[in-house]
């Protein structure tokens, strides 16, 4: 596994859009600082950039260098949580603009699988994640499932779990406010 992280690492320096398992479904990632690079996603997804992406971090740690504040009840959502939990922050900062919603809101996952842990851990920030999905269109279940067009669109596809069936789903989401409510978005 070695390998294929630094060869997706050597893909996200360089300003690349990778194809790679997540702890939900395959997603689309790309360097957070690099607004072409998540342009590029856009385009792929063929989705308006009005609509945010959201970021996989590593662990709380690495979380407290994106947004400004963590309500408490976000500690306490994701301790609770047992299943992939996305939530929406106040105030992003360290990230592209172009990922930080017009409110200055940004979805943050902590990333539960085994790849992504070490991947972001190895890249030292988060990672762009997005279902590898035409916009509109049903998420993939799995690799085999992903259109043809993102497949040939992206810059690398990270080879893992290729034949796999995923039982995963999308993430839940809610979003936390400042003052401690949540709104449970899906």
């Amino acid at each position: 596994m070695k390998e294929i992280i630094a060869e997706t690492i050597k893909v996200l320096n360089s300003g690349g859009v990778v194809l790679y398992p997540t702890d939900t479904i395959w997603g689309l990632g790309c360097d957070p600082n690099n607004a072409q690079a998540i342009a590029s996603i856009y385009a792929i997804k063929q989705r308006s950039e009005s609509k945010s992406m959201l970021v996989l971090v590593d662990s709380i740690e690495m979380l407290k260098n994106y947004v400004e504040f963590i309500p408490d009840v976000a500690y306490q959502l994701i301790d609770a949580s047992t299943r992939p939990l996305t939530i929406i922050y106040p105030k992003a900062k360290n990230l592209s603009k172009s990922l930080i919603a017009a409110d200055g809101t940004i979805g943050i996952r902590v990333a539960k699988c085994e790849f992504c842990q070490q991947l972001i851990g190895e890249y030292g920030k988060p990672i762009v994640s997005t279902s590898a999905n035409v916009a509109g269109k049903k998420p993939p279940l799995g690799f085999f499932d992903i259109d043809n067009e993102i497949k040939m669109a992206v810059d690398y596809i990270v080879p893992l779990q290729l034949n796999e069936l995923s039982t995963a789903k999308s993430s839940d989401i809610v979003k936390v406010f400042k003052n401690g409510q949540i709104e449970v978005i899906r």
